[in-house]
């Protein structure tokens, strides 16, 4: 392909992304194929001559498409959404052409002023102090990592990158048994092990840390000579939705001198809206937060945006400097290439740009309001359905239920049902121990029918049973 085929396969591919995104609620949400279909109809080999476009471009319709579980459908209730808005799509196509490695100032001066400042007005739209400094990761598990790096590194004085950690104590960090597992795979990667991450039991609707058993577990720790480093906080788990008391939780770390990370990664984008910022009140105590714009505010995959109380922290701890990368204005700028765990950095922030100002920040926040209200109508309407059991309420569009008397398996095969059917697109969790049916809604595109669509699914197969 050249520039000149390029130019003309672009707009081909333009005008079938706005016909894919406008037609998918007449696909399945879920790609209806077996395992190995795919990669049977790949050769075995690398061409060794070049093959047209054209010949390209159907194999994509016909081999790739079908394999294909539409994230974008708006009918798509599993997980947490990826979404893309045609703003950030555009942005990104935008910074595909220009393909810019965006490690240093020097390197692309334009990406890293703007990341700086879309970061300041998303720390202001989310209502944290403007004293918070940030960063664009690629996902919120690269953010975790850094924070966890950040504690070990400080607890340490500054001394785990330098000689290890083979001679110093035994570190122990502590979150909730709600966390994400990309928490469980930064312990494991900093080197500070499974065992050493202490799960706190949760209590309540909001399924928060036990604040005595957390306070208990640093006080017993320390007197069996392990050395406390650090509180990981959840806004909005992925599970059902977890949220901790974060004011208590800063209140333990200040006491005890510990570092704080928050995973706000899904919930932290509807804080745009002041009304459901008392889920995360007392973040602005936290030294670390992260939130992903990718999931709910409509920025292509990959952006997840990390804010800091002290960066110098994060400098510290993941800064390097070859002579490769010293630069003479190097006391004068920021390079965010020192804020990260890669080297090389794409130009995230643009989407960023273009997506808060082709949408305004009241109308992304209309977006989530919707969202919200339309998850707990169908809430509200199954709950009182004589054979669902509800298993958790609504922490803003996130709900779980199962129905009465329900196995393990029986939940599995109700799930596997609806998804094999094709209309709505749900995954299972667990909440206490038992196997649930977890409900989520946030594509950007969808509309409150689709949510009443889901309500009539769900409804049709639990008559069934």
């Amino acid at each position: 392909m050249n520039w000149n085929e390029f130019t003309k396969f672009s707009q081909m591919a333009a005008t079938w992304g706005a016909d894919y995104h406008t037609t998918l609620r007449e696909l399945p949400v879920r790609a209806q194929v077996a395992p190995d279909e795919i990669i049977a109809k790949l050769p075995g080999s690398a061409p060794e001559t070049a093959e047209t476009i054209d010949v390209i471009w159907q194999d994509f319709q016909d081999i790739v498409m079908p394999g294909i579980t539409h994230w974008q459908h708006p009918r798509f209730f599993a997980y947490f959404n990826a979404n893309n808005s045609p703003a950030s799509v555009a942005a990104e196509f935008l910074v595909s052409i220009i393909a810019p490695n965006c490690m240093l100032w020097q390197a692309s001066p334009a990406a890293t002023e703007i990341e700086t400042r879309m970061m300041q007005w998303l720390a202001k739209a989310v209502g944290l102090p403007d004293t918070y400094k940030g960063v664009i990761q690629d996902s919120a598990s690269s953010a975790t990592l850094a924070a966890v790096l950040t504690m070990r590194e400080k607890s340490l004085d500054w001394k785990g990158n330098a000689k290890g950690l083979s001679h110093q104590k035994t570190l122990r960090i502590y979150c909730s048994n709600q966390v994400h597992s990309s928490i469980d795979r930064a312990i494991w990667i900093a080197g500070i092990g499974q065992e050493n991450l202490v799960k706190i039991p949760t209590q309540g609707n909001l399924k928060a840390m036990c604040l005595n058993t957390l306070r208990n577990a640093i006080i017993t720790d320390r007197s069996q000579g392990y050395l406390p480093i650090g509180i990981i906080g959840a806004t909005g788990a992925t599970g059902m939705g977890a949220c901790d008391d974060l004011n208590a939780v800063a209140d333990i770390a200040e006491q005890e001198s510990l570092f704080t990370h928050l995973d706000a990664a899904w919930a932290g984008a509807a804080m745009i809206c002041p009304e459901y910022r008392f889920l995360w009140e007392g973040a602005d105590r936290f030294d670390s937060i992260v939130l992903n714009p990718h999931k709910w505010l409509g920025a292509q995959f990959d952006c997840s945006t990390h804010f800091l109380k002290e960066p110098d922290n994060l400098r510290r701890t993941l800064a390097i400097y070859p002579e490769y990368l010293k630069t003479n204005v190097d006391a004068k700028v920021t390079d965010y290439s020192e804020w990260s765990i890669p080297l090389g950095r794409r130009f995230r922030a643009l989407k960023l740009w273009f997506l808060m100002r082709c949408y305004g920040l009241e109308g992304l926040r209309s977006r989530i309001r919707n969202h919200v209200n339309w998850s707990q109508s169908v809430y509200e309407r199954l709950s009182t359905h004589t054979k669902i059991e509800i298993t958790s309420h609504p922490i803003l569009t996130l709900w779980t239920f199962k129905i009465k008397g329900a196995t393990d398996e029986d939940t599995r095969k109700l799930v596997d049902d609806i998804n094999n059917d094709g209309r709505i697109y749900l995954t299972p969790t667990t909440v206490d121990d038992a196997l649930v049916i977890r409900f989520q809604g946030g594509t950007f595109d969808c509309t409150e029918e689709d949510f009443q669509t889901a309500y009539e699914t769900l409804v049709e197969f639990v008559d069934k049973i």
